[in-house]
């Protein structure tokens, strides 16, 4: 299996040739040059596997760099219960990722596929665990050791250093947007200890964070000379560990490979819907990937009227599900290049659109007309429209939801289909943000007992500026 960069001007190569990098040297993001093909009896010789197992037959298909013994044991070693299930007595835990259906709506099934079940009790875990084992084998093979750099708007980064934590030759240095995460989020990353963590707190917002990351991505030379790394969805790693949970969700909600179903995803920087456009490109029978955002609607503007226009940092809005609170989605280059028939060329011209004028607008032109065979639809949802459905979860089912799940399940019900399952990717627990819960339900979010006392751990934190030159010195200053 080969890698090909999003823009076109770049070296072709292997699985384990990207896993450490991150962006390709030419600004673009790597994708297989060919999507594997899963045929309907293929798709139903798995259901009977375990999710270690089913995540063996997906990534073999990716990653075919990895002899098949170690590849198996990274993902046995993974996808246990004990590593998801958060200190909680879960039904169906041995399926990782269970689904549990809330009822009929308007002629079809609803239901959540709940992916918090890691450590950090949000989706992210899903990737990053696998991500942490994948890095140590790779860079023990190579003799090398890796900075990690990466940003978040609040899940990625405690996922991605509670999988780094320890690991050998790997040092995580994190940048987050100060004072724009709950406080159990922020508590979750600044309470660690760690001498190979580092959390640095930007003034700005998530797109700043991520902004500073692609820069020094792009700068060869510093990348070269100091080892740096990425954990964020920019890196394919990421990407297709997500692809595995989407085949099993349609395992776990079908009997037949004959049978569609929808995913609609809670969605900000495109990464986990991503991981559903490709396994959809494989053959899993999606009739509609569904995004999900919040008031800020860059990627449900571009579904309904094909107009992209990333918003400034100022006008990025800051919100009760921060998470989502991104407003140019990295991810969402991947998708481009592949609706423009994967012209690396065309792609990158329509992103250095995005850098120069904020955006590019293919409303009347022909491949708008036909993106509807990649079975997107989207939906947004508004502070209200959160509180709202929590607290209709809550009563109608007896079921406590978190606010990004909250707007997936509102969108969704507006896409609902008779006789196709909707399954809604549920992306953490609510005590990640207990305020808003609090508001909405009236009474305290459950909090799993290991993390009890989590905001009163003392913290660990640098605050610094959206300036790329202070990050850099900051790195600098601390790989010894």
């Amino acid at each position: 299996m080969r890698y090909q960069s999003t823009r076109g001007n770049s070296p072709q190569q292997s699985f384990l040739e990207i896993l450490l990098g991150g962006l390709a040297p030419d600004g673009g993001l790597y994708l297989p040059t060919e999507y594997p093909q899963i045929s309907k009896e293929q798709l139903d010789s798995w259901r009977s596997l375990s999710y270690a197992d089913l995540a063996y037959e997906v990534l073999s298909l990716y990653c075919d760099d990895i002899p098949e013994n170690d590849l198996r044991a990274l993902l046995r070693k993974t996808y246990t219960e004990q590593v998801y299930c958060n200190g909680r007595t879960q039904d169906n835990a041995k399926d990782i990722t269970p689904l549990h259906w809330l009822g009929e709506e308007q002629g079809t099934r609803i239901g959540l596929l709940s992916l918090s079940n890691g450590p950090t009790l949000a989706f992210k875990d899903m990737a990053m665990q696998l991500l942490g084992n994948l890095f140590e084998y790779a860079l023990k093979k190579k003799g090398q050791k890796l900075n990690i750099l990466g940003a978040t708007s609040g899940d990625t980064g405690s996922a991605a250093e509670y999988a780094m934590r320890g690991k050998e030759g790997v040092k995580v240095f994190m940048l987050s947007p100060r004072g724009k995460m709950s406080a159990f989020q922020s508590a979750q990353m600044y309470s660690l200890q760690d001498p190979n963590i580092f959390n640095l707190a930007v003034a700005g917002v998530f797109d700043d964070c991520q902004d500073i990351v692609k820069a020094v991505s792009n700068d060869h030379g510093f990348k070269a000379n100091h080892q740096i790394g990425t954990v964020n969805s920019i890196n394919w790693g990421r990407v297709v560990a997500q692809v595995v949970y989407y085949f099993q969700g349609y395992l776990l909600a079908t009997k037949s490979s004959s049978e569609k179903v929808s995913f609609t995803v809670p969605s900000g920087n495109f990464g986990n819907i991503c991981a559903g456009h490709i396994a959809r490109m494989m053959g899993l029978p999606i009739e509609h990937l569904i995004a999900a955002t919040n008031e800020n609607d860059v990627l449900d503007e571009f579904f309904r009227t094909g107009v992209y226009r990333a918003r400034k940092s100022a006008e990025t809005l800051h919100t009760s599900s921060p998470s989502m609170d991104i407003s140019k989605a990295s991810n969402f280059e991947r998708f481009v290049f592949d609706l423009m028939g994967q012209d690396g060329k065309a792609t990158a011209g329509m992103f250095k659109q995005v850098d120069e004028a904020g955006g590019f607008d293919i409303s009347k032109d022909a491949v708008f007309k036909e993106m509807a065979k990649y079975g997107f639809q989207s939906g947004r949802s508004t502070h209200e429209n959160r509180l709202e459905t929590l607290r209709d979860i809550d009563q109608r089912y007896g079921v406590m939801i978190d606010t990004h799940t909250a707007d997936g399940v509102k969108v969704a019900r507006e896409h609902l289909q008779a006789g196709i399952p909707m399954l809604v990717l549920e992306t953490a627990l609510p005590i990640k943000f207990e305020e808003t819960i609090e508001i909405a339900l009236g009474r305290p979010a459950e909090c799993p007992v290991a993390f009890k006392d989590i905001k009163s751990l003392p913290q660990r934190v640098e605050n610094i500026d959206a300036d790329v030159n202070q990050v850099k010195n900051f790195i600098t200053t601390h790989l010894n």
